[in-house]
């Protein structure tokens, strides 16, 4: 198994695994891990796509852990 080929099975593990995190923030963290590792493993490959969708994913888990709750 090359490098490249582990770096995409650990960026699949750590996104199963925030599924099972107690803590929103924790679960947050580990997406914006999971993405960054996605998006290394595009680069190495050179798809686009999944360095678009990972940075998109990054953002996302990034926003919704840092804003500020709304007044409800």
């Amino acid at each position: 198994m090359s490098g490249t080929d582990i770096l995409g099975w650990t960026a699949t593990a750590v996104f199963v695994a925030s599924y099972f995190l107690p803590r929103a923030s924790w679960l947050r963290g580990a997406q914006m891990l999971g993405a960054t590792l996605w998006i290394a493993y595009g680069v190495l490959i050179g798809a686009i796509p999944v360095i678009a969708a990972n940075a998109l994913v990054f953002s996302a888990a990034t926003w919704t852990m840092f804003r500020k709750p709304s007044a409800a």
